[in-house]
């Protein structure tokens, strides 16, 4: 199942987003990269087969590539020519790192990169991030169980993986949601996670094509 962002004018790039093993599409970090498309950005977000099943396990990461294959056919039909780039949360995430390992991608989004299982630090996925060889976007919340920036940043500083670039999103854990009382609220994290991709993706296929320009 496919869920398509309105887009302003001609897009110049398309970003195809998975959800992780715990929820949706409905994620609120995926919802709000959605605005992407006033920015020129075509956004899809991809609901994994098991999820539409109505299953409540998600399963093996091959089963999850697989089902990763024809949405990124989907997205290259639908937007023919345009630069892709492929994301997700969580294992989302991971699932785009793998793909980008295999197949040309302009670039990855990985929104909580679940570096390792919590409290398993031993158990490390580094392997899943490092192998991506398209420039890597990773936004992971300050507090994440799951891998904090800073160690996210320190498994790519010892590999010398110059193509990774890991962003700190303030007062958030793995949901990239800021608890009641915090000093950032959920539209001021929402704009830090579509500034950060909007440049990210400048970065790589320019501005050009702006809504309004």
């Amino acid at each position: 199942m496919y869920a398509a962002a309105p887009t302003a004018g001609d897009p110049r790039a398309v970003l195809l987003l998975g959800h992780g093993a715990g929820g949706g599409v409905d994620a609120p970090d995926l919802v709000a990269l959605t605005v992407l498309g006033e920015q020129g950005i075509a956004v899809l977000r991809f609901e994994q087969p098991w999820r539409t099943a109505g299953r409540k396990i998600a399963p093996a990461p091959a089963r999850l590539d697989e089902g990763w294959a024809p949405a990124v056919a989907y997205a290259e039909e639908t937007h023919p020519g345009l630069p892709l780039f492929v994301g997700g949360r969580s294992a989302g995430a991971r699932v785009a790192v793998r793909w980008a390992a295999a197949h040309p991608v302009a670039g990855v989004v990985a929104l909580s990169f679940p570096l390792h299982p919590p409290g398993k630090p031993e158990k490390s996925r580094a392997p899943e991030l490092l192998g991506a060889t398209a420039p890597v976007l990773v936004l992971q919340g300050e507090r994440d169980p799951f891998g904090t920036p800073a160690e996210v940043a320190a498994v790519v500083d010892e590999a010398g993986a110059d193509q990774i670039r890991v962003v700190v999103v303030p007062n958030c854990a793995h949901e990239l949601k800021p608890p009641a009382r915090a000093a950032s609220t959920p539209a001021q994290i929402a704009a830090v996670l579509t500034s950060d991709v909007t440049d990210f993706v400048d970065r790589i296929v320019g501005g050009r094509g702006r809504a309004g320009e």
